[in-house]
């Protein structure tokens, strides 16, 4: 079940990403503080995966969470994460998709994400879902340099060139 983060406990859910980010991404994890700072930062948007459960909410219930950025044109992801004992459940695949549709009704024109050269699964992820590469940050997580690809996907009709009017219709008026 998806949840805004209104919807949730604020320090559970700030103690479940803290959490995954740790088991995720170890010393690259974000820190509480760093949490803090984006959950507050305006213009962000985040989802969190719970299991289906009608109790009361508990940090071990958020199996993902995933945010973005909008600044009035592009939507930038911030993060994804899912716990590793509920991957390859669809939990980030629905996330993405809400954020996708989500981003598309505030009017964001486009949605860019970085992900790791060597992340096999996530940029399988995001191929499905449509993202295409559109260039490469060198050196991007440290202190390993692991390049970063640089990935978006078009949330509106890219017009090149012209498009016909429907006046159009090849005859003319004379």
């Amino acid at each position: 079940m998806l949840h805004r983060l209104e919807e949730l406990d604020r320090e559970t859910a700030i103690r479940a990403l803290r959490g995954i980010e740790l088991e995720l991404f170890g010393n690259h994890a974000w820190s509480e503080n760093a949490i803090r700072q984006e959950l507050d930062a305006p213009a962000r948007t985040y989802l969190f995966e719970t299991a289906d459960d009608a109790g009361p909410m508990r940090e071990s219930d958020i199996r993902g969470f995933a945010g973005f950025w909008y600044d009035g044109d592009d939507a930038e992801i911030m993060d994804v994460g899912v716990r590793r004992s509920c991957q390859r459940q669809g939990i980030a695949w629905r996330l993405m998709n809400a954020l996708i549709d989500d981003a598309g009704r505030q009017g964001a024109g486009r949605m860019l994400l970085e992900v790791r050269v060597d992340n096999d699964a996530a940029l399988g992820l995001y191929r499905r879902l449509g993202f295409e590469r559109i260039g490469l940050r060198r050196r991007y997580y440290q202190p390993e340099g692991v390049d970063a690809y640089v990935m978006a996907l078009d949330l509106r009709e890219r017009i090149v060139g012209f498009r016909p009017t429907a006046h159009d219709s090849g005859e003319r008026n004379l």
